[in-house]
């Protein structure tokens, strides 16, 4: 198995759970964000950038199965830099489905995102509902993921794309650009500083655990119909960032809304249940309430 972006957040939960489950794993990363510390001992790292397609052909030999984390996350460093941020998320996918094709891998699972849907009429988010992507990170993943798709009715490549929703739990940033609300508001409420809150606080996040994002990566590898899909992945329940603030606790710092960010997510999990036999298992306020305890541990 190779997972690309796998010191990162995500990406080393999944290799730690592909090593526990008795695969080999080689993982991708140019460490820029992710840490060699957080790679399973019993996984093969090989440092390299998914942007240049000639300096990682080789890790793909032999390979089972691409798990594709690799990218830069988050709106806010696509608003700053929408050419940068293309590089690493669109053409570092476009390669490293090449590089997979070539290699004769069977199945390449995508690391999709909710942005995609950008700002719609209603909810739940359901697949079937036409993208309206609201930054440069959105229509990049969107890209991205119709690259995947097209793999497979091209080239008769099992792909599927996970469109993650919020995504939190050990390991996750709390700081720089691509921090989230929850670990922006950990590390604020650690070091006593109120926690930011963007906007008027009632846009809604669907908080995604990532016990739960590795179980449906794990599904996917087996899934029985790779057809190219996009398939959420959420808790299909939705919280306010004021609420979030209050489980938290302490005071709040009022700024103004941020550009590109989606006011509502909430997963619809139909299709996902049925295509790959997988639905949450962590209860989301008690998901959360754990990952505070451990993130403000003095």
């Amino acid at each position: 198995m190779l997972v690309t972006g796998g010191a990162g957040f995500i990406g080393s939960h999944l290799v730690a759970a592909l090593v526990g489950r008795g695969f080999e794993v080689r993982v991708l990363d140019n460490l820029s964000s992710g840490r060699r510390d957080y790679v399973d001992a019993g996984a093969e790292l090989v440092e390299a950038d998914v942007e240049d397609l000639s300096g990682f052909e080789s890790a793909f030999a032999g390979v089972d199965c691409v798990f594709h984390l690799a990218a830069a996350a988050r709106v806010l460093p696509s608003v700053e830099a929408p050419l940068r941020t293309h590089m690493a998320n669109v053409v570092g996918t476009l390669n490293t489905l090449v590089a997979a094709r070539e290699a004769g891998v069977p199945r390449f699972v995508y690391a999709g995102s909710s942005s995609v849907y950008g700002a719609q009429a209603r909810l739940p988010l359901s697949e079937e509902m036409r993208p309206n992507p609201l930054s440069p990170y959105a229509v990049q993943k969107l890209a991205a993921e119709h690259y995947t798709r097209l793999f497979h009715q091209l080239y008769q490549m099992e792909t599927l794309t996970l469109r993650y929703f919020n995504v939190y739990g050990p390991r996750m940033a709390e700081e720089g650009r691509y921090a989230t609300v929850l670990g922006c508001f950990a590390r604020a409420k650690r070091q006593g500083q109120p926690l930011v809150v963007h906007g008027d606080g009632e846009q809604t996040r669907d908080f995604a655990h990532v016990r739960d994002v590795v179980r449906a990566n794990l599904a996917a590898m087996t899934a029985p119909v790779a057809d190219g899909r996009a398939l959420n992945v959420g808790s299909a329940r939705s919280f306010s960032v004021n609420q979030v603030a209050a489980m938290v606790g302490g005071p709040t710092l009022r700024m103004p809304s941020r550009p590109g960010d989606v006011r509502h997510t909430l997963a619809d999990l139909t299709r996902t249940r049925t295509s790959l036999g997988w639905q949450p298992e962590v209860d989301p306020e008690k998901g959360i309430a754990e990952f505070l305890r451990e993130a403000l541990k003095p």
